[in-house]
């Protein structure tokens, strides 16, 4: 991809979905096309991640703020893409990765870098005059995801007694993208009903799934059953399950597993058998951060359990860097990958992980994040690259929503090429 070059860059602070600044950069090209770009940011966040770079002015967003990260993007990301062609991805991504200098991007803030690498690619699709899906992975297939909706919400993305951070449902054997975006909706709405029928909260989360307190972790998802049959499908053969443990937060010091809200404990053998158990009970056909992001072994034993029955998805444990997955497949552990642009940093490191999970037959899961913006980038993204699958939230909140109505877009833009 080539086209025209590189005029000027800005940074913008703005606000995510939980009331906290992020960052927007624009980049304009010398032939006037321009693009732009919102960074989203995670509760639950791995170690491994790339670094999110906040001033710790107290004083101002309680610490949060990111202006030194839009000063970044105005002074030395801008001077080292001046002049590159947007549409020359990995040169623009490479310039940014080599101004910042660190393994890890804590210098100039994995923020400020990603919202240039996706701001540039933006561009340079307008500069060809090509919806971004299009124009993204030349020559790959491109694939419609289906969504991995969470419409249950417990863990650190919701203040309630629930420990398992995402309860989702995924229609199985839909026509089209927009009939499985449908039924998941009326599951959404059919779950909502039964709570308020049973004096539950019906509140929502960060990612606008519900978020009652429950009495355990299994009563939500024997609710997520009757609100499958209610909403007139079949559990397992229309509707499946999925659930994101996040178990990097139940990790104590001594190796113990600790629920961090019901206090439950057990050693990674028990907590292998305790999601055989979920397994057997459920239609639950993935799993995602089952055990924590430095437990190897556990991985391994969890991979050599239920790896041949279910998708086994590595998110803390990966975080979208390639170097991770590697040491993923050599070690058999797990058998899929989750994909945060935000994780990494930018949009060809991005891309390099998605293509090594599918060289290896492994399942590829595009993920917004928790504190989000009504940026859809992901949803091109996920088409562009052929994940297959996206997590996108509940259909609840404009934020979630603004990646399904994309999508809806691009079939429609599908239909009619």
């Amino acid at each position: 991809m080539s086209g025209a070059k590189i005029k000027a860059v800005t940074a913008l602070e703005i606000l995510d979905s939980r009331g906290n600044p992020t960052l927007r950069a624009g980049v304009l090209l010398e032939d006037g096309s321009a693009g732009w770009a919102n960074v989203p940011s995670g509760a639950s966040t791995g170690v491994h991640e790339a670094h999110e770079l906040r001033d710790g002015d107290r004083e101002r967003y309680g610490g949060k703020g990111v202006r030194q990260a839009a000063e970044n993007v105005r002074g030395p990301l801008a001077r080292a893409v001046a002049g590159l062609e947007a549409g020359d991805c990995r040169r623009v991504d490479q310039a940014l990765i080599d101004a910042d200098g660190t393994p890890n991007k804590s210098r100039l803030g994995a923020n400020a870098i990603l919202a240039v690498s996706l701001a540039s690619a933006r561009a340079g699709a307008a500069s060809a005059g090509q919806s971004l899906w299009r124009w993204l992975c030349p020559g790959s297939k491109k694939v419609l995801p289906v969504p991995m909706m969470n419409i249950l919400n417990g863990g650190a993305h919701a203040a309630n007694n629930v420990d398992i951070q995402e309860f989702m449902i995924i229609p199985r054997g839909v026509g089209s993208f927009g009939e499985g975006l449908r039924r998941c909706a009326e599951v959404y709405h059919a779950l909502g009903a039964i709570l308020r029928e049973r004096g539950l909260g019906s509140g929502v989360g960060d990612e606008g799934g519900f978020a009652p307190n429950l009495g355990s972790d299994e009563e939500a998802l024997e609710l997520l059953l009757r609100a499958i049959g209610r909403a007139g499908y079949r559990p397992g053969e229309e509707i499946a399950l999925a659930l994101d443990a996040a178990v990097s937060e139940w990790a104590g010091e001594d190796g113990v597993y600790r629920t961090p809200k019901g206090g439950k404990r057990r050693s990674r053998e028990e907590l292998a058998g305790y999601w055989g158990e979920i397994a057997e009970r459920y239609p639950v056909v993935s799993l995602e951060d089952g055990m924590a992001e430095d437990d190897w072994g556990g991985w391994q034993l969890l991979t050599q359990r239920l790896g041949g029955r279910m998708q086994l998805v590595g998110d803390d444990l990966f975080v979208t860097n390639a170097g991770r997955l590697e040491r993923g497949m050599g070690e058999k552990a797990g058998n899929a990958i989750l994909i945060k642009p935000n994780q990494v940093g930018t949009l060809s490191e991005t891309l390099a992980a998605v293509e090594m999970a599918q060289g290896a037959g492994w399942g590829v899961v595009m993920s917004h994040r928790s504190g989000e913006t009504e940026d859809a980038f992901i949803a091109d993204l996920a088409v562009a690259a052929g994940c297959g699958q996206i997590k996108a939230g509940a259909p609840c909140r404009s934020e979630r929503v603004a990646k399904y109505n994309r999508l809806l877009e691009i079939e429609g833009e599908m239909g009619i090429s």
